[in-house]
C-alpha cells in the first residue's frame, strides 16, 4: 500500500492541504506567549503572620510551631519550611507537583482557621496566605525618587496608586513593594515626663484609641427631611494628636504634646531603599502564570506615562530593572539561528544533489513542517522560550531527514531512466516503511521523557513534545507534499544536461562509494575487531561518564545579579546602613554593571539588604555574568561587620522559596533541638569554608543577636502590686513600635504607632526608666522587682518539616564543577562526625542535581527499552531492533569526548543530546536494515549481499541526513550571545555523538546485523522453525 499516491494524484488538494498547515502555524505563532523558560508552576502557598516586638524565638514558639503543625496535617505536602524574624514569620508550603494550587490553597485557610484559639491573643490580625510561584523571578521593577517627597509619602503613591493600577494590566499578576512603608503619625513618649506626671504607657495607649474612633453613627429624620449623623471621631495628622487631653492634673489639662513628641512618619522606620544614588521605594512586578512577558512589559510601559502624569511634578517613576531586552535579545538569537539551520540544511542537499529544482522540495518542505508545530504548540498551551526554539532549531535538521529520504529514492529512480511521475509512485512506497520507521522510534524517545515525572518532566515537556510533533508533522509532510513536488518538479534525466555541480556531485559521491565498499569488505571480513570496538566504545561510555564534570544546569547570564548583604548579628539598622552604601558604590563603580536597585530591612531583617544589578548588554561588556561577578568580588572592599555575596540571577530557581538565597547553592542541617544546630552549625559551616572548591560561603548562623532578658523577681512584684501582664505591656508599648489605632481614608488606612523616643531606646540601661502604675496609682519603676542581662540569642529561628534548621549558602570556586564539589562537602562534613540528630544534606539546586543524577541511567535505559518495543513491533522481529541499537554506544562516546574537550559540564541539556543522539543516530541503521530486509525478501539475496548492497545505496542519504543534523546544530555552538549557554552545551554534544557515530556505525552495523542473523537462524533451526527473510512481514 502507498499511502503518498493519492496526494500524488490530486496536487491542487495536497497544495491547499500545506497552504491551511502554512496559515494555522502561522497565525498561531503571533498567539504564543513569549517567556524565557517553559511554564514550571510550582504549588507553593506561602503563609504571613506578624507580632510586633516579639522576639525571634518567641514568634517561633508561640506563632511559627501551632501554625506548622496545623498546615502540617494537610494532604499533599512535598516541603514545609520556615523564617521567623523578629515580630514576624514566613512559611513557605510547597505541595506535590500535581496538586491543585486553588485547593492547595482551601485546605489552608482551613488550616489557619483551625489554629485560631492556638495563636496569642495579641495578635492584631490573623495570618495571611498567598499562591506564589518560587521559580518565576520579577519581570519589571520601578522605582519611586523625589528630592522634596518624604519616602512615605512615595509609598503611600506606589500602594494606592501605583500597585492598583499595575495590578489591572493584563498579565500582571503581583506586585510588591518595598523600601518604605506607609505613612503613621508616630508618637514618640518620653519616659521622664510620664514618670514626672505618673503616667503608664498603657494610659496613653488607651486615651489615643480612644480618642480617634471611625463607627456608624445612624440618621436621623422628621417628616420631609433625612440626615446623616457625622462627627469629628477621627484624627488624621499629627496636628492632630499633640493637642489631645490625656487627663486633668491640679485643673490644668496634660495633652499628649506634653509627654510625647508627635509627627507625621512611616510604619517601620527599620526600612529603606534606593536606586542607583538615590533613595527610592521600588514596585516589584510578578507577571501570571502562563502570561506573554513581553506584551506584559510593553503594557506596563504604555502605562507609564500616565502614570506618571498623575503624580506630583517632584515625583520622577523610573524603570529600575526591566527583562525584556535580555529575553527579546535571546529569543532573537534563538529565531536567528533557526533560520541559519534551516539554510544550512537546504545547502546539503543543494551540494549532494546538485540539483536546484531537488533543492528547493526540501526547502518547502522544512518551513511548512516546522510552521505547522506552532498550530500544535498553541494548542498545547506552550510558549516560545528558550528550550522549545532548541527544539525547533534541532528540527530543522531532524525534518529535513524525511524529505531527503523521500527525495533521494526518488531522484535515484530518476537517474536510472524512470518517468518523474513514476518515480514518485516507486520511490515512496519503497521508503514508506523506513520513514514511519525512522520517525515513531524517534518520537518514542522524547515522550519517554514524559514518564520521568518531577523537575525533568516539567522543565522539559515543551521541548519534548515540540519535537516529536515537529516530528511528526514532518512525516505527514513527507508522504504529501514531498513526492507530488518531486512528481511534477522534477525532469526526466537527461545526462547531457546534467550541471557542473551535479557531475562534481556524482563524480565525488561515486569516489566515496568505491572507498567505502573497500573499507566495508575489510570490516566484513574481520568481524571480531570491529565487535571489539563496539564493545570498546561501550567500555568509553563507562568511564567518560565517570571522567566528564557535571552540573545540573548551565549556569545562565540573564543580565541580571542578585545581591545579598548580611551584617553582623546584633548590628542596628543605623550602623547597617552606611555599610550598605559602600558596597553599594562598589559595585555601581563597576564598568559592566548599568544599575543598581534595592532595599535593607523591613521583612528581611534590620541586618540584611538586598539588591538587583542590572548589567550592560552581552555586546557592551563582553564578559559574562559570572566573570562580572569574579572580578567584583576581588575588587569589593573589606568592611567590617558587613559582607556581600553576589549570585547570576537564573529563571529557574529550587528550593521551594525556603527564603533569600545568596546562592543557587545550598547545604542544609536539621535538628529537632536548635541547641543541635547552635554546636554543629559553626564546624560544618567551618569545615565547607576550607574547602577550596568551594567561595562565597554564607550561612545563616552566627553568634547570635544581643538580648536584654529582665529577671523579674515575681515575689517582689506582687508584693508592690504588678503582675507579669503589665510588665509584658509596658515593654511592648515602649520598644516595638505598636500599632495601637488605625486611621481610615478614602484610599488606604493608616495606623498610629507608639513607642518610647528613640533616643531612650539605644542601650539597656533606657529600661530602669520604664515605671508602671499600679492598680491604686502608685508608681513603680522596673529596676525595683527585676534586673536585666546580657545574653545572645538567635536573630532568625528557620525550620523545615517542623524542625529548627540552618542552611549554608555556597557557590563554586572557578573550574570546579558541581559533582566534585558535592563530594568534597560529603567528605568534609562525614570527617566531622555529626551525632545522629543532625540531618545534613543537600538543598536548592543542588539537592535537585542530586536527585536526577540518580535517575540519569534509568532514564537512558527507559528510553531504549521504549525505542526497542516500538521497532520490534514495526519489524516484527526481536533481533533487528538489537541491530539499530547498537549505534548507540559511539553516540554516546562522541558526545561525552565533545564535552570533555571543549573543558564543558555535563548537565541535564547535555542529557537532551544523548537523547536526540539516541533518536537521530539510530535512522542510518534503520535505513540499512529495512532495504536488506527488502533485498533478501524481493530479490532473493543472501543476508551478506543484502546488508553489503544497502550500505552502497544508502550512503547518500545517511551521509545528507547526518551532515544536515550536524550544521543543523553548528548554529548552536554560536558563543558570546544572549541564551548561548543554554544552546552550547547541546550543540557540542550532538555534533560530537554524530560525528563519531557516523565513523563507526557505518561498519559495526552491518557486522552486527550479520552476527545476529546468525544467530537467529541458529536459534529457529533449534525451535525447528524457518527462517525464511519473506516470512518476516513488518508492520
Amino acid at each position: 500500500m502507498n499511502l503518498s499516491a493519492p496526494f500524488i494524484h490530486r496536487p491542487v488538494a495536497t497544495m491547499l492541504l500545506s497552504l491551511a498547515i502554512l496559515l494555522l502555524g502561522s497565525v498561531s505563532f503571533g498567539l504564543l506567549p513569549v517567556s524565557p523558560l517553559p511554564q514550571m508552576d510550582f504549588p507553593v502557598i506561602t503563609v504571613q503572620a506578624s507580632l510586633p516586638g516579639a522576639s525571634p524565638e518567641i514568634m517561633a514558639s508561640s506563632v511559627t510551631t501551632p501554625l506548622e503543625r496545623s498546615l502540617g496535617t494537610i494532604a499533599g505536602i512535598n516541603q514545609m519550611t520556615s523564617r521567623t524574624s523578629q515580630g514576624s514569620t514566613r512559611i513557605i508550603v510547597q505541595f506535590d507537583l500535581d496538586r491543585d494550587i486553588n485547593g492547595a490553597a482551601r485546605d489552608v485557610q482551613a488550616a489557619i482557621n483551625a489554629s485560631r484559639n492556638l495563636l496569642p491573643s495579641g495578635m492584631r490580625s490573623m495570618p495571611t496566605y498567598k499562591k506564589v510561584n518560587p521559580s518565576q523571578a520579577p519581570i519589571m521593577v520601578l522605582s519611586l525618587t523625589s528630592d522634596v517627597k518624604e519616602k512615605g509619602e512615595l509609598y503611600d503613591m506606589a500602594s494606592t496608586i501605583l500597585a492598583q493600577s499595575l495590578s489591572q494590566v493584563k498579565g500582571v499578576g503581583e506586585v510588591q513593594i518595598g523600601g518604605s512603608s506607609l505613612p503613621a503619625v508616630r508618637v514618640e513618649l518620653e519616659p521622664q515626663l510620664l514618670t514626672q506626671y505618673g503616667i503608664a504607657l498603657d494610659d496613653v495607649r488607651s486615651a489615643i484609641a480612644a480618642a480617634n474612633q471611625r463607627r456608624p453613627k445612624g440618621s436621623v429624620e422628621d417628616a420631609g427631611r433625612h440626615w446623616q449623623v457625622g462627627a469629628n471621631d477621627q484624627l488624621e495628622k499629627a496636628a492632630d494628636y499633640t493637642p489631645l487631653i490625656l487627663r486633668y492634673q491640679d485643673g490644668a489639662a496634660l495633652r499628649l504634646g506634653d509627654v510625647a513628641k508627635v509627627r507625621d512618619a512611616v510604619e517601620d522606620r527599620y526600612n529603606s531603599g534606593f536606586f542607583n544614588d538615590d533613595s527610592a521605594v521600588l514596585l516589584v512586578i510578578n507577571r501570571q502564570a502562563g502570561a506573554n512577558i513581553i506584551e506584559t512589559i510593553e503594557s506596563i510601559k504604555q502605562q507609564l506615562p500616565a502614570l506618571q502624569a498623575v503624580l506630583p511634578a517632584s515625583v520622577k517613576l523610573d524603570l529600575a530593572m526591566d527583562r525584556s531586552p535580555v529575553i527579546r535579545a535571546t529569543l532573537h538569537e534563538a529565531e536567528r539561528t533557526l533560520l541559519i539551520a534551516v539554510g544550512l540544511v537546504i545547502l546539503v542537499v543543494y551540494l549532494f544533489l546538485g540539483n536546484l529544482r531537488a533543492s528547493l522540495i526540501p526547502a518547502l518542505a522544512v518551513p511548512v513542517s516546522l510552521v505547522g508545530t506552532f498550530a500544535v504548540m498553541y494548542l498545547m498551551g506552550f510558549s516560545l522560550n528558550v528550550l522549545s526554539l532548541m527544539a525547533l532549531i534541532l528540527a530543522a535538521g531532524l525534518v529535513v531527514d524525511d524529505a531527503i529520504v523521500v527525495l533521494e529514492n526518488i531522484s535515484r529512480h530518476i537517474n536510472d531512466g524512470m518517468a518523474p511521475f513514476k518515480a514518485a509512485l516507486q520511490g515512496t512506497r519503497e521508503v514508506g516503511f523506513t520513514l514511519l520507521s525512522m520517525n515513531l522510534s524517534l518520537v518514542a524517545v522524547f515522550v519517554s521523557i514524559l514518564f520521568m515525572g518531577g523537575i525533568i518532566d516539567r522543565l522539559f515537556r515543551e521541548f519534548s513534545l515540540t519535537l516529536a510533533v515537529a516530528i511528526l508533522v514532518s512525516l505527514l509532510v513527507s508522504l504529501t507534499l514531498t513526492p507530488m513536488l518531486c512528481a511534477r518538479w522534477l525532469k526526466p534525466h537527461v545526462p547531457d544536461e546534467d550541471s557542473r555541480l551535479q557531475r562534481w556531485s556524482e563524480a565525488l559521491h561515486t569516489r566515496m562509494v568505491n572507498v567505502y565498499d573497500r573499507t566495508l569488505g575489510v570490516a566484513l571480513r574481520h568481524p571480531r575487531l570491529t565487535l571489539a570496538s563496539l564493545l570498546l566504545t561501550i567500555g568509553c561510555n563507562i568511564a567518560l561518564y565517570v571522567l566528564v564534570p557535571k552540573t545540573f544546569l548551565p549556569q545562565q547570564d540573564t543580565g541580571q545579579l542578585i545581591g545579598f548583604i548580611r551584617g553582623d548579628d546584633g548590628l542596628s539598622f543605623t550602623v547597617m546602613q552606611p555599610k550598605m552604601e559602600i558596597f553599594r558604590r562598589a559595585v555601581l563603580k563597576d564598568p559592566a554593571v548599568e544599575s543598581v536597585a534595592g532595599f535593607i530591612g523591613g521583612s528581611g531583617g534590620i541586618n540584611n539588604a538586598f539588591m538587583i544589578v542590572r548589567l550592560k548588554p552581552i555586546a557592551e561588556r563582553n564578559v559574562s555574568a559570572q566573570k562580572v561577578i569574579e572580578r567584583l568580588r576581588a575588587n569589593l572592599p573589606k568592611v567590617p561587620g558587613g559582607r556581600l555575596m553576589l549570585m547570576a540571577d537564573q529563571d529557574l530557581q529550587f528550593g521551594g522559596g525556603r527564603e533569600q538565597r545568596s546562592s543557587q547553592y545550598e547545604y542544609v542541617l536539621q535538628s529537632g533541638e536548635l541547641s543541635d544546630l547552635r554546636t554543629w552549625g559553626p564546624k560544618v559551616t567551618a569545615a565547607l569554608k576550607a574547602l577550596p572548591e568551594l567561595t562565597a560561603i554564607d550561612a545563616n548562623e552566627g553568634e547570635g543577636a544581643q538580648q536584654v532578658t529582665l529577671q523579674v523577681d515575681r515575689d517582689t512584684a506582687k508584693r508592690l502590686g504588678v503582675d507579669m501582664s503589665m510588665v509584658t505591656t509596658a515593654l511592648n508599648n515602649a520598644y516595638s513600635q505598636r500599632q495601637i489605632s488605625t486611621i481610615y481614608d478614602t484610599l488606604n488606612q493608616y495606623q498610629v504607632v507608639m513607642e518610647v523616643n528613640p533616643k531612650y531606646a539605644q542601650a539597656p540601661e533606657t529600661l530602669k526608666q520604664v515605671q508602671l502604675i499600679t492598680a491604686d496609682g502608685q508608681r513603680v519603676p522596673l529596676s525595683s522587682f527585676a534586673r536585666y542581662e546580657r545574653s545572645l540569642e538567635e536573630d532568625r529561628v528557620n525550620h523545615e518539616g517542623q524542625f529548627a534548621s540552618e542552611s549554608i549558602a555556597f557557590d563554586l570556586a572557578p573550574g570546579v564543577s558541581l559533582d566534585k564539589a558535592t563530594v568534597a562537602i560529603e567528605k568534609a562534613v562525614a570527617a566531622i562526625g555529626l551525632p545522629s540528630s543532625v540531618i545534613a544534606r543537600m538543598g536548592g539546586s543542588a539537592d535537585a542535581f542530586q536527585s536526577t543524577q540518580q535517575n540519569q541511567p534509568w532514564m537512558i535505559l527507559a528510553a531504549l527499552v521504549l525505542v526497542y518495543l516500538v521497532l520490534g513491533i514495526l519489524y516484527e522481529s526481536y533481533v533487528h531492533p538489537l541491530t539499530i541499537l547498537s549505534t548507540l554506544p559511539s553516540a554516546g562516546v562522541g558526545a561525552l569526548l565533545a564535552i570533555l574537550l571543549t573543558g564543558g559540564e555535563f548537565s541535564l541539556i547535555s542529557l537532551l543530546g544523548l537523547f536526540l543522539l539516541i533518536g537521530v543516530v539510530k535512522k542510518n541503521a534503520i535505513m540499512m536494515i529495512d532495504l536488506a530486509l527488502q533485498l533478501e525478501r524481493q530479490e532473493g539475496m543472501e543476508p551478506e549481499e543484502s546488508i553489503r548492497q544497502a550500505c552502497l545505496l544508502r550512503l547518500r542519504p545517511i551521509l545528507m541526513t547526518t551532515i544536515a543534523a550536524i550544521l543543523g546544530a553548528v548554529p548552536l555552538l554560536i558563543g558570546g550571545t544572549e541564551g548561548a549557554e543554554m544552546r552550547q552545551p547541546l550543540g557540542v554534544a550532538i555534533i560530537g555523538g554524530l560525528v563519531l557515530s557516523q565513523l563507526l556505525t557505518l561498519y559495526t552495523t552491518p557486522v552486527v546485523y550479520l552476527y545476529l542473523d546468525r544467530l537467529r537462524h541458529r536459534f529457529n533451526r533449534w525451535r525447528g522453525v524457518r527462517t525464511d527473510a519473506a516470512l518476516e512481514t513488518p508492520l
